[in-house]
């Protein structure tokens, strides 16, 4: 019980430094902002992520392209998680170059790149990242260290730092995923918050 009682302690203490980081909440509403204008001149969303933050850039990607609460038009979102992608660049390029080489092909001006790092130092994303700034797309990184490698890249960084390990940067990097959803959506389909 104690370990239970540990691991909800812990979680707790993340979310409340999490909702109580004003600097944080005005970049994860940045962050809504650009996407919303990327959706309203017809781009889309490209994410990443390594383990179980490809997991988190898969589930955001289908939360916008699919459905979030309500019934609404399909959001263009993309997670870089193609099997036959990833091992085709990891052989022939390396796994450094798995995202990039997608976001090279895929990636166009105006677009969003969403890179999840909870080290920030993931050298697959931080290419990724570069790639996108090369192509004329906004970067924002999830990361849970402060002042990390792809903070140098990224337009916008949204940090959460909690707990010695990725588990509990990953449960604040959903809530993150979520919160920026409901952004977007209640910005571009209002009635459906009514």
């Amino acid at each position: 019980m104690q370990y239970i009682s540990a691991a909800l302690e812990e979680a707790q203490k993340g979310l409340t430094q999490l909702r109580q980081d004003v600097e944080t909440q005005r970049l994860i509403q940045s962050a809504a902002q650009v996407m919303v204008k990327t959706f309203q001149a017809g781009g889309r969303v490209i994410s990443c992520g390594n383990g179980g933050s490809i997991c988190d850039a898969m589930h955001f990607a289908e939360e916008l392209s699919g459905r979030y609460r309500d019934d609404r038009p399909a959001l263009a979102a993309m997670a870089i998680s193609d099997a036959s992608h990833m091992s085709c660049v990891a052989n022939d390029y390396g796994y450094e170059h798995v995202f990039s080489r997608f976001v090279e092909a895929h990636g166009r001006t105006g677009d969003v790149f969403v890179g999840f790092s909870t080290s920030g130092k993931s050298k697959n994303v931080i290419k990724a990242a570069e790639a996108a700034k090369k192509a004329g797309m906004t970067v924002v990184a999830l990361t849970g260290r402060v002042e990390s490698e792809i903070s140098k890249v990224a337009d916008i960084e949204i940090c959460t730092p909690v707990g010695k390990y990725a588990d509990r940067v990953q449960e604040l990097h959903i809530k993150v995923v979520h919160i920026l959803i409901e952004l977007v959506e209640r910005a571009m389909f209002p009635q459906n918050y009514k």
